[in-house]
């Protein structure tokens, strides 16, 4: 039998690609999961709350984070920043839970780099177009702020290649069971299961 050892899944998208719906579902439906509270300097989007979509934060606190290395990554997005609580995710994952962290893609970039073994999901739309009506759709935002959101998913989607797996969300049913099924069989990759593989070794070379 493995030991169960949490791992870091970084989930990145185009703004409006839908990836905090896909995450709130997942954490809803599985117990195998701890998502990730990321600190920003945004404001905060109507039916937001303080500690539990995001620590919001003034620009003086943000920085005070970086200089203290409190934060496992961080980066600027629209006009804000955005980062990672160093703590909670180096908690959650000694627990043996699995750390879900829905973050753009410098940041992802930076995970990788400190947690080699992460998984990396890129979560996209069925086409631009449906992007568009997304992003209009939730009625949050000016066609200003629409604009560059759309001009950012242009820049991001040169950086696609370097995540693990692309998820596209079409229907919400399926791309929350297909996001749990790639977590499950990272899992069972052997990086993740040296433990259990040299046990073995040892068991047969007693026989």
């Amino acid at each position: 039998m493995t030991s169960h050892k949490g791992i870091i899944i970084v989930v990145s998208g185009f703004s409006g690609a839908g990836k905090g719906t896909i995450m709130k579902e997942l954490i809803s439906r599985y117990d195998d999961y701890a998502l990730s509270v990321s600190a920003t300097t945004r404001d905060p989007r109507p039916g937001e709350e303080h500690g539990r979509e995001y620590f919001f934060v003034s620009n003086e606190e943000f920085e005070k984070l970086i200089s203290e290395n409190g934060l496992i990554e961080h980066a600027g997005y629209v006009n804000h920043y955005y980062g990672t609580p160093r703590k909670f995710v180096e908690d959650k994952l000694n627990e043996g839970k699995d750390v879900i962290l829905e973050i753009e893609i410098q940041g992802a970039l930076q995970i990788r780099e400190q947690y080699p073994d992460a998984v990396l999901l890129f979560v996209m739309p069925p086409s631009a177009k449906a992007l568009r009506e997304r992003l209009v759709g939730r009625g949050t935002e000016d066609l200003d702020v629409i604009e560059k959101r759309l001009k950012r998913a242009q820049e991001e989607s040169v950086g696609i290649e370097k995540y693990d797996y692309i998820v596209i969300n079409d229907d919400l049913d399926e791309c929350v069971e297909r996001v749990h099924g790639i977590i499950r069989a990272a899992h069972a990759a052997p990086s993740r299961n040296l433990d259990f593989i040299n046990t073995i070794r040892k068991e047969l070379n007693e026989l």
